[in-house]
């Protein structure tokens, strides 16, 4: 960073969608992303699974060794809610991205509508200033039931965006578990690092200030604030939450700096959007003794070898 390196305004958006319903999640996205753009933000940031839902509570009729009809049935509504990546989802959110001049990150549950048709990943979307979608990251290592639910990512897709201000990359929830991954994550020089979660404990609040002492960068996590009483009523399967507590997840979103002071946040039992300016010189300034990938690894002794191949089922070939 230059002597005169910015200040750039972030905005952590802690909201909950429209449960199960991506068209009414999509707009409510657009209007959330507008305004924090109002109130300044060049980034804007969603949580994980924003659209169109993190299903907390369901147990889409599985047990061991049984799957039973309704929750076939959930699983239908979750799969025809979710995010074809390109789709009219994505050229709806990037037109926010370029209404609202800023770079846009969202969690959406990503429909793969090109190989086989069956599968969801959950996945965090990025838009530029342009209405471009820049990248994506599928997460790698979905989470107890969430396996369930959701596919594996692989390494093609550990994503790291180049902005004016600064390099943008990430990963989702416990990812942020895996030392190699977030190691991956450090040498590709992530500057300010996501962290959408569906964690609402405060031992969250911890990890994002580990991730950013250990990697010397600014850490935004970015989490949902949902009640029981936003689930549609109809939805096959709600009676699983018949004995849930009525706050289903409250939050916990923050902004936390490169030595590991917290910025803002962490904002519990509401939505609203977390505001944070980062002084991007604190990233060389917290560099000077302790640089993760520089002066404090030791390469000699330690080294990570990352497939970023994408890993297709099948791979059909044509003998010369």
């Amino acid at each position: 960073m230059p002597d005169d390196a910015p200040v750039v305004k972030v905005a952590v958006v802690q909201a909950a969608p429209v449960l199960f319903d991506r068209e009414a999640t999509v707009e409510k996205a657009r209007r959330l992303t507008a305004e924090a753009a109002s109130r300044g933000a060049r980034l804007i940031v969603f949580p994980e699974a924003f659209i169109p839902a993190y299903p907390r509570g369901l147990s889409f009729g599985t047990v061991v060794g049984n799957r039973s009809h309704d929750g076939r049935r959930t699983w239908q509504t979750y799969w025809a809610n979710a995010v074809d990546v390109p789709g009219p989802a994505t050229q709806a959110l990037g037109e926010a991205a370029r209404e609202a001049n800023a770079y846009l990150a969202v969690g959406v549950i990503e429909r793969d509508s090109h190989f086989s048709r069956g599968t969801l990943y959950c996945t965090l979307l990025y838009f530029g200033p342009s209405g471009r979608l820049l990248g994506t990251h599928r997460k790698l290592k979905p989470t107890a039931a969430e396996r369930l639910i959701w596919g594996e990512g692989d390494g093609s897709t550990l994503t790291v965006v180049e902005t004016e201000f600064g390099k943008v990359g990430g990963l989702i929830c416990w990812e942020n578990y895996m030392p190699l991954a977030r190691m991956a994550m450090y040498s590709k020089g992530v500057d300010i690092y996501l962290a959408p979660t569906a964690d609402a404990r405060e031992t969250w609040q911890a990890t994002l200030r580990h991730i950013a002492c250990e990697g010397r960068c600014f850490v935004l996590g970015c989490n949902q604030f949902v009640t029981k009483s936003m689930y549609p009523a109809g939805l096959v399967g709600i009676e699983d939450l018949t004995r849930a507590p009525e706050v289903i997840c409250r939050g916990g979103s923050a902004v936390v700096s490169p030595l590991g002071a917290v910025l803002a946040g962490p904002r519990y039992d509401c939505e609203d959007i977390v505001i944070a300016d980062l002084d991007m010189g604190e990233i060389p300034r917290s560099r000077f003794d302790f640089d993760v990938t520089g002066h404090y690894a030791r390469p000699d002794v330690f080294q990570l070898t990352v497939n970023e191949r994408p890993t297709p089922s099948a791979i059909f070939t044509i003998d010369a």
